[in-house]
C-alpha cells in the first residue's frame, strides 16, 4: 500500500467537499497537488502543497485555503496533528501505530511489496544498448544496458507493460567497413601476411576468430571472388557472429531482450518510404536550403536544396534533412521509420537509452516521433554519459582483444555481474561515472554495493542466530506478521526505519513516472544506512539489541522489523537485477 497515495485520495475527497459546500470554487485543477514526505523530517510525516498550488485558481490566499484543510485533515483516522508551515504547506503527523502496521504489510507482501498499478498497463518500448554489430560490447555499453534493463524492471513493478528491444544497426557504412575488415583477417587466416591493419578498419583481434569460423565454413571460396560477391556475404557472416557474442555478453550481465530489430530489414520492408509519405501527407516535407552550422563554417559546406522535415514545428532547433545528395535516405529518415514502427507495434511510450555522443539527436527524434504518431506517441531519450575505468585511481589500459577499448566481458569477469549492475546505477545516467575496480570491490561504507548487500546479509545473520537460539521460534513472514507485538517497536530509530520502508511504494511510483532507475540505488543506500545505524545502536545500548533473551516479545517484534528490512532490500535489488546475498564472505 502506498500510504501517501491513500492520504492523497482523502485530500481530494476533502477538496471536493469544500467545492460542493461553496468554500472553494468548483472545477479546480488538482493535477499538481501532492502528498509527500516533508524535506525536513522534523516538520512531520506527510506534507501537501494543495494550498499553494490552488491559491491562484481559487482566488484565495494560500493560508486561507490551508486553514480550511487543517480543520478537515485533523478529522482523518491515524492523524495526530496538522500544522501550517511556511507560505502554506500543510504538514501532518500520523500515529505510531499507523507506521507499525506497514511492517505487517511488508511481511505479508514479500518482495512484491511496492508493486503498483500506476502504470495501468500502458505499453512502453525501451530500446537500449543497440551497439553497432561491429565488435564486442565495451564497458560504456554496460551503463546503457543496466540503465535500460533496470528501468524496464522498474516500470514492470509499477504496472506498465514493457517491451525490451535491441535495434541492430546492420545497414550503412560501418557494417561495410566490418565486412572489409573481416575479409582482411580472412586472407590472413588463409596464410597471407597482414603487417598492419589499414587506417579506418577495425583492428581488434576478435575478427581473427570470426575469420577462422568463416574459413571453416567456406574455405578459400572468397579469396579470388570480386568484392561485389564477397562483401555482402562476409559482412552478413560477421554481423551474425558478432551478434552471437553480444547476446552472450548481455546474458552474462543478466540482460535478455525480447526483440532484436534489424535496420536493414526495416529499410527493405518499405517502412522508410511509408514514414516519409506520412510526413508528406501532413505537409511536413519541403525543399529548402539550411543555414550553415553555427560557429565555424565547415570547409566543405555549400548551400544546396535539400529534402527537409519541418522539425522546428515540434520544438527542434532547425529543420532536418531526410535525403542525402545522392537521393538515399539519411540515418535520421531510417530512425523516424523505426520509431513509427515501434509505435505501430503498440507502444505509445518510447524510451531510447543512448550513448554520450547522441545528445544532439534528442530534439530531432522527439520532434519526429510527435509528428509521425500524430502526437499520440512520446519519446524520452536517456543519455548515458561516459564511464571512466580506473584501477586505484589510474586509467585502465585497453583490451588487446578489442583493439581500442575495454570490453564489457572483461569488466564482468573481473568484478562480477552484480557489482557492475549496482555501480552503473549509483549516478544519474546524465552524469559521468567513475568505475574504480579497487573501490567497487572493497568492503567499506564508501562502496554502495557492499554497504547494501552487507545490510541484507546482516539481517539474515540475525535471523539465523535467532533460529539457533530458539529453534522452536517460527520466523516465517506470515507468522511474524500475525504474532509479533509491533507496538513494542517504540525507539525513534525503529520508527524512522519503518517510515523509510513505508516510503518504498512511493519511490517505485515516482521513479517509474520519472524514468529514473538510479533512485532505487539511492533509496537502498539510505535504507541500509538506517539499518546499520540501528545495529550500531545496540553496541552502545544493550536494550537496543535485536535479540533479548529476557524479553522474547520485544525480540520477536524486532525480528519482524529485521525481516521486513531484508524483504525491502531484496525487492529493490530485484528491480536492479542484483542478487541479494544472505552471507558475505571476504
Amino acid at each position: 500500500m502506498n500510504l501517501f497515495n491513500e492520504f492523497a485520495k482523502d485530500l481530494r475527497v476533502i477538496l471536493d467537499d469544500l467545492a460542493a459546500n461553496g468554500e472553494l470554487p468548483a472545477g479546480l485543477d488538482l493535477s499538481k497537488v501532492t502528498v509527500e514526505p516533508p524535506r525536513d523530517a522534523s516538520h512531520g510525516d506527510l506534507s501537501t502543497n494543495a494550498a499553494l498550488v490552488l491559491a491562484k485558481q481559487a482566488g484565495r490566499k494560500p493560508r486561507e485555503i490551508a486553514d480550511l484543510l487543517v480543520a478537515r485533515l485533523q478529522g482523518l483516522a491515524d492523524v495526530t496533528s496538522v500544522e501550517i508551515a511556511g507560505p502554506g504547506f500543510v504538514n501532518l503527523r500520523l500515529s505510531d501505530d499507523t507506521w507499525r502496521q506497514r511492517v505487517g504489510d511488508i511481511l505479508v507482501a514479500g518482495v512484491t511489496y511496492g508493486n503498483s498499478s500506476v502504470g495501468a498497463g500502458t505499453a512502453v518500448n525501451i530500446e537500449y544498448v543497440s551497439a553497432n554489430p561491429t565488435g564486442p560490447l565495451h564497458a560504456a555499453h554496460a551503463r546503457g544496458a543496466v540503465v535500460g534493463d533496470a528501468l524496464a524492471s522498474l516500470l514492470e513493478k509499477a504496472g506498465y507493460t514493457v517491451t525490451r528491444e535491441y535495434y541492430i544497426n546492420d545497414a550503412g557504412a560501418q557494417v561495410e567497413v566490418l565486412g572489409r575488415s573481416t575479409y582482411l583477417r580472412y586472407r590472413e587466416a588463409l596464410g597471407e601476411t597482414v603487417a598492419e591493419v589499414p587506417a579506418g578498419m577495425y583492428p581488434g583481434e576478435y575478427l581473427k576468430d570470426v575469420a577462422a569460423d568463416l574459413v571453416e565454413r567456406d574455405g578459400s571460396k572468397w579469396l579470388d571472388a570480386p568484392e561485389s560477391e564477397w562483401l555482402p556475404a562476409i559482412r552478413d557472416f560477421a554481423i551474425e557472429r558478432i551478434l552471437i557474442g553480444i547476446k552472450e555478453d548481455l546474458a552474462a550481465l543478466g540482460v535478455r531482450k525480447q526483440i532484436f530489430s534489424s535496420e536493414r530489414a526495416l529499410i527493405a520492408s518499405g517502412a522508410v518510404e511509408d514514414a516519409y509519405q506520412s510526413l508528406i501527407d501532413q505537409d511536413l516535407i519541403y525543399q529548402g536550403v539550411l543555414e550553415p552550422p553555427k560557429g565555424k563554417k565547415p570547409d566543405d559546406w555549400e548551400p544546396r536544396p535539400q529534402t527537409l522535415f519541418r522539425a522546428t514545428q515540434f520544438g527542434d532547433d532547425v529543420d532536418r534533412p531526410l535525403k542525402k545528395s545522392d537521393g538515399s535516405w539519411t540515418y535520421f529518415a531510417n530512425d523516424i521509420a523505426y520509431h513509427l514502427d515501434k509505435f505501430r507495434r503498440g507502444s505509445s511510450v518510447l524510451i531510447d537509452v543512448l550513448g554520450a555522443d547522441h545528445g544532439g539527436y534528442v530534439k530531432r527524434m522527439q520532434a519526429a516521433t510527435t509528428a509521425v504518431t500524430g502526437g499520440q506517441g512520446t519519446l524520452d531519450a536517456k543519455i548515458c554519459q561516459l564511464v571512466h575505468l580506473l584501477q586505484n585511481g589510474e586509467p585502465v589500459k585497453m583490451s588487446k582483444r578489442a583493439g581500442t577499448f575495454v570490453t564489457l566481458r572483461d569488466v564482468i569477469d573481473q568484478v562480477g555481474r552484480d557489482v557492475v549492475r549496482f555501480i552503473m546505477l549509483t549516478r544519474r545516467n546524465d552524469q559521468t561515472l567513475e568505475f574504480d575496480f579497487a573501490k567497487v570491490t572493497e568492503q567499506s561504507k564508501d562502496n554502495p554495493v557492499f554497504y547494501v548487500q552487507y545490510a541484507h546479509a546482516r539481517c539474515h545473520s540475525v535471523l539465523r542466530h535467532a533460529s539457533a537460539a530458539a529453534p522452536e521460534r517460527n520466523l516465517g513472514p506470515d507468522v511474524l506478521a500475525a504474532t509479533a507485538a509491533l507496538s513494542r517497536l517504540e525507539a525513534p530509530e525503529e520508527l524512522a526505519l519503518i517510515k523509510l520502508m513505508a516510503n518504498w511504494p512511493r519511490i517505485i511510483e515516482s521513479a517509474a513516472q520519472a524514468h529514473e532507475a538510479h533512485r532505487i540505488a539511492f533509496y537502498l543506500y539510505d535504507l541500509a544506512a538506517a539499518f546499520h545505524g540501528l545495529w550500531n545502536k545496540g553496541k552502545d545500548d544493550t536494550t537496543m539489541r535485536f535479540l533479548l533473551e529476557e524479553d522474547p516479545e520485544l525480540t520477536t517484534a524486532r525480528l519482524a522489523l529485521i525481516k521486513a528490512v531484508s524483504i525491502v532490500i531484496a525487492s529493490g535489488l530485484g528491480v536492479m537485477g542484483v542478487e541479494p546475498v544472505e552471507e558475505l564472505r571476504g
